[in-house]
């Protein structure tokens, strides 16, 4: 069993290849552009090129979702996109937010980091910023974000309630999330979830749908809604790299499923008061 910076140490040494790799070179690498499914990081993709303030050279195409379409972003806003990467959900929040609000993108992977400021340089935004930092541990001061967004990353961090802790100090009272991960149900082969890639594509590092949504309730969240799902099918070229052919077949013929959701939730406006009086205590 791998620590917790085991576990981070592989995301970061393989997300770090990423970006440095050029955008056909990752591309070309990667299945959701081509007819090879060699590797598994960007099986999940959803299209973002309609959005506006899409940014070609920020899509590195490694997301499950769309959190910020669903996010309910307005001008003034100050929003923070966990797990940056280049950049491309950050600029598009940004097209949301306009000139009047701010964007704090947020990755724990230097070249991620110095790949999505580059980016924000060429495109000429002073109101967008990326730091470097741990999303369970974030370099921001409480009560500081309107909304926050963040697509396909919580999977990436072994502790998954101290991110949603974290984002519940920084969220502002009566601030929300719009976030899109991947989940289970039913439990995944015991291959599937010790394989390093398969963690830092987002799969093996997966918890089930029904204890997610309990986390998020369970850290304080109110009006906790799944904004879409839509199910993740792994290509038999990359499941073979794990499982032999009747392991294949019995996952395929078993109730075993991987999906991506986009979560909705929001920190309450007012803390809930202790009772203490005689009308509630017993």
């Amino acid at each position: 069993m791998k620590t917790e910076e085991e576990l981070k140490e592989i995301v970061k040494q393989k997300y770090s290849e990423i970006a440095l790799q050029d955008k056909d070179s990752n591309a070309s690498s990667c299945c959701g552009a081509s007819a090879c499914s060699t590797e598994v990081y960007n099986i999940m993709t959803d299209d973002y090129t309609d959005l506006e303030g899409y940014n070609a050279d920020a899509d590195l195409g490694l997301g499950c979702g769309l959190p910020t379409q669903f996010a309910k972003i307005k001008p003034g806003d100050i929003v923070i996109d966990l797990g940056s990467g280049a950049g491309n959900d950050a600029f598009i929040a940004r097209s949301e937010t306009g000139e009047t609000g701010k964007v704090l993108g947020i990755d724990f992977t230097p070249a991620m980091v110095d790949k999505a400021r580059v980016n924000a340089d060429k495109l000429g935004y002073h109101n967008v910023e990326f730091r470097q930092g741990d999303i369970d541990d974030m370099p921001v001061s409480a009560n500081f974000a309107d909304v926050i967004v963040s697509n396909c990353v919580l999977n990436l961090v072994p502790n998954k309630d101290a991110v949603l802790k974290e984002i519940f100090r920084v969220l502002k009272p009566g601030g929300h999330f719009s976030i899109s991960d991947i989940v289970l149900v039913g439990e995944l082969p015991a291959a599937l979830r010790e394989a390093a890639e398969m963690y830092a594509g987002c799969v093996s590092g997966a918890i089930q749908r029904d204890a997610y949504l309990d986390m998020i309730s369970g850290n304080g969240f109110a009006n906790v809604v799944i904004q879409k799902e839509k199910s993740i099918v792994i290509p038999d070229d990359i499941l073979k790299n794990y499982l032999d052919a009747e392991g294949i077949k019995t996952l395929r013929a078993g109730t075993t499923g991987i999906f991506s959701v986009t979560v909705f939730a929001e920190r309450p406006s007012k803390e809930a008061a202790a009772c203490c009086g005689p009308e509630c205590c017993s």
